[in-house]
């Protein structure tokens, strides 16, 4: 098991807080879409920091991800700028190099990561709730603020909830808000992702 990042990440600790809890204006569910339904997810360029705990280790650190319709490149460092893990995917499986170069393989990315780094990383969905939507591989449970903004998605066993979203850019007027800040939670694991940077591939 590699341990990576540090304690601490100024502007993504996951030390609790207390805050008042707004209720949503409404709560829908949304079942699994049939195959035909299913639509690939927008190509995108993210850089950002994370911050993961749970009841083994508290780390945290800034990511690099590029992401395709079938394929996906997720760089992790150290505050330092150090790079702790390379996470490769494609339809043939996953691969992670460590900073060692030691190179392990397996077919998702949750397991993969769970083995190697000690905690596990929902990729086939979070690249769905990257971007304030639900995967539509399962059936979800999404809150709504009165903006009609997506403040919690419940899928999986995952509770996603959005703490803040990246304001309109004034060239680009009917650009959709993108989620900024995130925390995913579960049961005792705990990722904190905070976007910096989005580019539209």
């Amino acid at each position: 098991m590699i341990y990576f990042f540090v304690i601490v990440l100024a502007g993504c600790a996951t030390t609790p807080q207390q805050s008042t809890a707004i209720k949503p204006a409404k709560t829908v569910v949304i079942e699994a879409a049939v195959k035909e339904q299913m639509i690939d997810t927008a190509r995108f360029n993210i850089l950002g920091r994370i911050a993961v705990q749970d009841r083994s280790q508290s780390s945290s650190g800034s990511f690099r991800w590029k992401h395709w319709p079938a394929n996906d490149e997720i760089i992790l460092f150290t505050p330092l700028g150090q790079v702790v893990a390379e996470i490769s995917r494609n339809p043939q499986g996953v691969r992670l190099i460590t900073s060692k170069l030691e190179a392990f393989y397996a077919e998702d990315v949750e397991g993969l990561t769970q083995e190697v780094l000690g905690w596990r990383l929902p990729l086939s969905s979070l690249q769905y709730w990257i971007q304030g939507i639900h995967s539509p591989f399962t059936r979800a449970e999404k809150d709504f603020n009165e903006k009609d903004q997506v403040m919690t998605i419940r899928q999986d066993g995952w509770e996603i909830h959005y703490g803040s979203y990246t304001a309109a850019q004034a060239n680009q007027p009917n650009q959709p808000n993108l989620p900024r800040r995130l925390d995913l939670t579960y049961d005792s694991l705990r990722i904190k992702l905070i976007v910096d940077e989005w580019k539209a591939e």
